[in-house]
């Protein structure tokens, strides 16, 4: 295996879950010298610190002069504010790379801000997550066997996409590679935002009438299962939504064609066609979680 290049001065803006368990995973893989952070939070960047999870507290300013590595991971909608202050000062070997969920709108905004350093910024994607937050909850696992997405720009050098799709691999995940970014927000919006669109309008729905409500403490491991991923950070949900919105619309129009076709089924009582249904659900379900990763092929 080749030598991966390792990191100098590492720099995380947003040290919480997915920014701390980065810069542990590196620091657990000797690939880093110096972990530096900034957040908006005082109190939550002071604990990063305490824990061990970053070396120094710094300003994005001073952050941009000396960094080798800086990797942006606040919630989307915080993304642009963020860029207009790092790119003015941002050193000239550096790459930067964010932790979106969604791509074309960050890629526009990263092109207003960096200008002609777009070349340093490589968007990415882990999909790893828990319902908590914050540096405590961060953990140098946490991207093991989970996937990362790199959505290459063309004006980012081969040499430096190829260092952080190491690096991303350093922490255990496997990276996967998509040229356009409105494929990466298709695709994500049918297999994570519209899905977590669904448990929480479900969530809502339960929660909106007093006898739905007096029920939910029937709900067994299905309705647990089904409902989890509705816990997550409201903050969050709403930037991606928004910020995917062209996508998500797509989706629920589907969706909606989708449902109404089932429920004529039903109103119909169509025992046949509403078995076939829930068989090939079922099919499908089970063939996905037969999916070999990257690694086991």
């Amino acid at each position: 295996m080749q030598e991966i290049q390792k990191i100098n001065t590492l720099g995380i803006i947003g040290v919480g879950l997915i920014g701390g368990s980065f810069a542990l995973a590196l620091k657990k893989a000797g690939l880093v010298e110096n972990v530096i952070g900034y957040g908006r939070d005082q109190q939550s960047i002071q604990q990063a610190k305490d824990l061990g999870i970053i070396d120094t507290i710094v300003t994005i300013e001073e952050m941009g002069k000396i960094a080798d590595v800086i990797m942006i991971a606040t919630p989307v909608k915080a993304f642009l504010s963020v860029a207009e202050v790092l790119a003015p000062v941002l050193n000239d070997k550096a790459i930067v790379c964010d932790v979106g969920s969604t791509k074309a709108e960050v890629i526009q905004w990263a092109k207003i801000a960096f200008k002609e350093k777009i070349v340093q910024f490589i968007p990415s994607h882990p999909i790893a997550g828990s319902h908590s937050s914050g540096p405590v909850a961060a953990f140098a696992t946490l991207f093991h066997e989970r996937n990362v997405i790199i959505t290459p720009l063309a004006e980012n050098k081969s040499e430096d996409v190829a260092w952080m799709q190491a690096l991303w691999e350093a922490c255990g995940a496997n990276v996967q590679l998509l040229d356009q970014a409105k494929d990466h927000d298709d695709i994500f919006a049918a297999v994570s935002h519209f899905p977590h669109f669904l448990a929480a309008s479900y969530m809502s729905f339960m929660e909106s009438d007093a006898v739905r409500r007096q029920a939910l403490h029937m709900g067994g491991t299905g309705f647990r299962d089904f409902t989890r991923i509705a816990a997550g950070s409201p903050e969050m949900w709403r930037d991606i939504f928004l910020s995917n919105q062209e996508a998500m619309l797509a989706q629920m129009n589907a969706f909606e064609k989708e449902f109404h076709r089932i429920r004529t089924l039903l109103e119909n009582k169509d025992a046949d066609q509403i078995y076939q249904w829930l068989s090939t659900a079922a099919q499908a379900r089970r063939a996905w979680t037969t999916i070999p990763t990257d690694k086991e092929k």
